[in-house]
């Protein structure tokens, strides 16, 4: 049933909770993992809560990768997940949670075992689902930065896509909608290469194929600011972080609404978000029948 366009909906977008993050910015340390996290743990909370309050309820909450700071092997990893995990279990049971893997959940460059970790831990690294006519593809965007140590998973997940993108296309359906760690670009689609974004000709390989299949938005964290730009009517979408802050945002979540011809969002700080909800022209789209 989940094939068929019922009418408009919404769902929330977070990215790098990163327990462990903070403490290490703050010292000018980001490569010991992150002794302490409290303050993360206030903040995504704060998330949590402010979702459950939204009425009405949100389809699904997709956290975009960098779930903990700690990169594999680390000492303070399994502590970071776990009290991620307990933050996580207060979200309303009837909100379900989608979880992207990030660079500190699988390794800048990943292997068959960090990889395998983290499906034990959080679930696949790529997969699809259909909400009311709109399918949502998950990638492994570290695949694509560099696959160096598990080619193989990299073409796995290259086939798996163009399947993914061939049947969407059969199936006529509203809306594809895309969610990776690492942002295509962040502004511009013939930016220099950069560690917040992927490699132009990777990037643009993509992008054309996302075009071709009529992708409308791809959805990212990765740099911990608000960021985005367009190709070719694909919208790139690059939100801060529910933790640690490198620009100027607030601490926040992003909004996103789909209605049968468009995708509408607006990223909120968790003290509006927690305080006011949504904003009424975005509650008037989801009221609309189409």
């Amino acid at each position: 049933e989940e094939y068929e366009w019922k009418g408009p909906f919404y769902f929330i977008q977070g990215a790098d909770p990163q327990f462990g993050l903070m403490k290490d910015w703050a010292t000018g340390d980001c490569s010991n993992g992150g002794d302490e996290w409290g303050e993360e743990i206030k903040l995504t909370e704060q998330a949590v809560q402010a979702i459950n309050k939204l009425n009405p309820k949100p389809k699904f909450f997709v956290l975009c990768g960098d779930l903990i700071h700690g990169m594999p092997g680390t000492q303070w990893r399994k502590d970071q997940e776990q009290d991620l995990k307990k933050v996580l279990q207060n979200t309303d049971q009837d909100i379900p949670l989608v979880f992207v893997s990030g660079n500190h959940d699988i390794g800048n460059t990943p292997t068959r075992e960090t990889i395998d970790d983290y499906c034990k831990n959080w679930g696949d690294d790529y997969f699809s689902f259909w909400v009311g006519g709109v399918l949502f593809l998950v990638l492994n965007s570290q695949l694509y930065f560099d696959s160096s140590k598990c080619p193989d998973l990299r073409q796995a997940q290259d086939m798996w896509l163009n399947g993914q993108l061939a049947a969407a296309e059969k199936r006529k359906c509203q809306h594809v909608i895309v969610f990776q760690h690492i942002p295509l670009f962040l502004r511009t689609p013939g930016e220099e290469n950069d560690y917040f974004n992927l490699e132009k000709s990777v990037r643009q390989e993509i992008m054309e194929k996302f075009h071709k299949a009529g992708v409308k938005a791809v959805f990212s964290g990765h740099y911990h600011r608000n960021a985005g730009g367009s190709y070719r009517g694909l919208e790139m979408v690059v939100s801060s972080a529910i933790g640690c802050q490198l620009g100027e945002d607030e601490h926040g979540l992003r909004v996103v609404v789909v209605t049968a011809e468009k995708i509408v969002h607006r990223y909120y700080s968790l003290n509006a978000l927690s305080s006011q909800g949504i904003d009424k022209d975005l509650v008037d789209l989801l009221a609309k029948q189409n």
